[in-house]
């Protein structure tokens, strides 16, 4: 891929990685560790997988993609999701910040037919398709 491409879709997912780095600040504060892997900045370890356990069961999360940033519970986790969460990179890539919204539609409409909004989001099924991904309890 030319510089040129590849700085095009770093910059079309900017507004989510920024969201991504300000949810980095926060696990980063709670002791995880940076590391930098392909281009994508993964965040993982430290309490993050205790505060992921305060949220409300449907926002819970082993790893979660936003824009050119993966925050995850633990690396080692990290590690068996990795593949999965890059396609959610791709997706970012393609989509900018448009993929908030859509992904939030996705799950609606799926909630809406009575399926989980999880596994029959569109963004998750090709994920799901191109690569594993987390464990869903």
């Amino acid at each position: 891929m030319s510089p040129v491409v590849s700085f095009a879709r770093y910059l079309w997912a900017l507004p989510a990685t920024l969201v991504g780095l300000a949810f980095a600040c926060v696990a980063l504060g709670a002791g995880a560790t940076l590391r930098v892997v392909d281009g994508v900045i993964e965040v993982a370890g430290g309490r993050t997988g205790r505060i992921v356990r305060l949220f409300p069961t449907s926002f819970r999360f082993v790893a979660i993609t936003l824009g050119h940033v993966v925050i995850a519970i633990d690396h080692d986790v990290l590690a068996c999701v990795r593949a999965h969460e890059r396609v959610h990179v791709q997706q970012y890539e393609r989509w900018g910040a448009l993929f908030f919204p859509l992904y939030l539609a996705s799950s609606i409409v799926q909630l809406a037919r009575g399926r989980n909004p999880y596994l029959y989001n569109r963004f998750e099924r090709e994920a799901f398709a191109k690569a594993p991904g987390p464990v869903v309890e």
